[in-house]
């Protein structure tokens, strides 16, 4: 299949490379064009690390080229580039074309469907409750790829689209998805912003220092339990909500196929295998950036919803927005277009299932 991807970062090139396995036709789009220049004029894309590769990936120099060549286009951009990427591809998707949203964000499915309901359109919109790959982009040619998960989750806006959408992931990318309950389940399944809160607020010297240094090996027991601790209210928010979703632990064992212990057992045991990678060396780190007003918000605001207050992601939302000098509730440019703070349950449970 001829598969369109948003975005030329790690992810985004981690996903390329694994399509390009699977014997699929990728095509990368950067909304700049500068992420994609070298491999424009004619460089090689090679992976390395998880699985290895060299290929020659297409690049599309516009949204409408990216779209108007795809069987599928695939999301694999930071949270904060959501917004501007759904802008640009919904005047050029068809009727019934997949988007799969890897991973999926502050229900930017729901922000994506309005707009192609404005057109009088569907296409099964596809959520990943994280991303394919995890690892960094060694050079413009380059990508380093750190773990290929073994499990991810997925749901469908409208809901009706999950069958057939469980069956092009997998056969794009392998069986390694997992159907849940609903976007809800899903908005509910990234990891990412509460470990990320943990790792980053305990190490945010190293990252302002631009130290090297361990993540996995960094993560101690006082910071295992704080990341446990907010695995807890995330459960909590699920369960009110009536949606299953895994734990920290489960999430743990499945993506880097460790022994059930503690978090910060299970860590110890990534660093002791050398897979254990490497933390921000950065302020101007995604586990902030995006994980404080992308992740961290919409699940303080999904627990008011329930009366299941996360008061530990909201105290860390606080503390980062302190360090950093700005507010990272008020960066979140997705929820205000959904007009979420206006939302009840009810809205949005029935929103989540089916769309506009």
């Amino acid at each position: 299949m001829r598969v369109t991807i948003l975005g030329a970062g790690a992810v985004a090139c981690g996903a390329a490379a694994q399509l390009s396995v699977m014997g699929h036709d990728p095509i990368l789009w950067s909304p700049s064009g500068r992420s994609t220049a070298t491999l424009a004029a004619g460089a090689s894309l090679r992976a390395t690390g998880a699985f290895e590769t060299c290929f020659h990936p297409r690049i599309a120099g516009s949204a409408e080229e990216a779209v108007a060549g795809a069987d599928v286009v695939m999301l694999a951009m930071p949270g904060y580039a959501h917004k501007l990427a759904f802008d640009a591809i919904a005047p050029h998707l068809r009727e019934g074309q997949p988007v799969i949203i890897s991973s999926h964000a502050s229900f930017g499915a729901l922000y994506l469907a309005r707009l192609l309901a404005a057109r009088k359109i569907r296409v099964p919109i596809i959520a990943w409750g994280t991303t394919l790959t995890t690892g960094r982009k060694a050079s413009p040619t380059e990508v380093a790829v750190n773990s290929l998960r073994s499990k991810i989750d997925l749901a469908t806006v409208p809901e009706s689209a999950s069958t057939e959408a469980l069956a092009l992931c997998s056969s794009l990318f392998g069986e390694r998805f997992v159907p849940r309950e609903g976007l809800l389940a899903i908005a509910l399944s990234n990891l990412n912003p509460q470990n990320h809160l943990a790792i980053a607020l305990f190490n945010l010297t190293r990252m302002e220092r631009g130290e090297r240094w361990g993540q996995a090996e960094n993560v101690t027991p006082a910071v295992g339990r704080v990341m446990e601790a907010l695995d807890a209210e995330r459960l909590a928010i699920a369960t009110a909500f009536g949606v299953g979703v895994r734990t920290i632990h489960e999430h743990y064992a499945f993506s880097y196929q460790l022994p059930v212990a503690s978090i910060a057992e299970m860590n110890a045991e990534l660093h002791g295998r050398g897979k254990g990678g490497f933390g921000p060396t950065t302020l101007e780190s995604r586990y902030v950036l995006e994980d404080a007003p992308y992740g961290l918000l919409p699940t303080v605001l999904l627990g008011r919803l329930v009366g299941r207050p996360a008061t530990l992601h909201e105290a860390g939302l606080t503390l980062l927005s302190s360090a950093y000098g700005r507010d990272f509730t008020g960066e979140n440019d997705l929820l205000p277009a959904l007009n979420f703070s206006s939302m009840n349950r009810e809205e949005l449970e029935r929103r989540a299932r089916g769309g506009y």
